[in-house]
């Protein structure tokens, strides 16, 4: 994006930005997931499976996935990532064998991505 030095061009660019994301926040389905285990990991848990059936994100009729980074990063990071897009990072991980059993008594597996692999700028452009 070219630079532009204008208030009301920012201004009017950001509000673009805020209805998009009114947009995503009133009528989309949100999948919310509250993570402590990011800080210590560097990965989000994506579950597919549960007590052997199919689960997580193989179930999902959300539009987006929600992650609220808990423990020590108190809340105050939020990412949100459409599902489809998620779906495709899910695929490559899982196809790379980044699976983990967990959740009670390890009765559910998940793909671990790292959290770099969805905020890394160029894996996009």
């Amino acid at each position: 994006m070219k630079y532009n030095n204008d208030f009301k061009y920012d201004l009017e660019f950001g509000q673009v930005g805020e209805e998009l994301l009114g947009a995503i926040f009133s009528n989309k389905k949100l999948e919310v997931k509250r993570d402590s285990w990011i800080y210590k990991s560097g990965n989000i848990a994506i579950e597919y499976e549960s007590r052997g059936n199919p689960s997580g994100i193989l179930k999902s009729l959300a539009d987006y996935w929600v992650f609220i980074f808990s423990g020590k990063f108190n809340d105050e990071i939020i990412l949100v990532i459409e599902t489809n897009r998620l779906k495709n990072i899910f695929l490559k991980y899982y196809k790379m064998g980044s699976i983990k059993a967990m959740g009670d008594s390890n009765t559910s597996l998940a793909v671990l991505i790292p959290v770099s692999e969805i905020t890394n700028y160029n894996n996009y452009v």
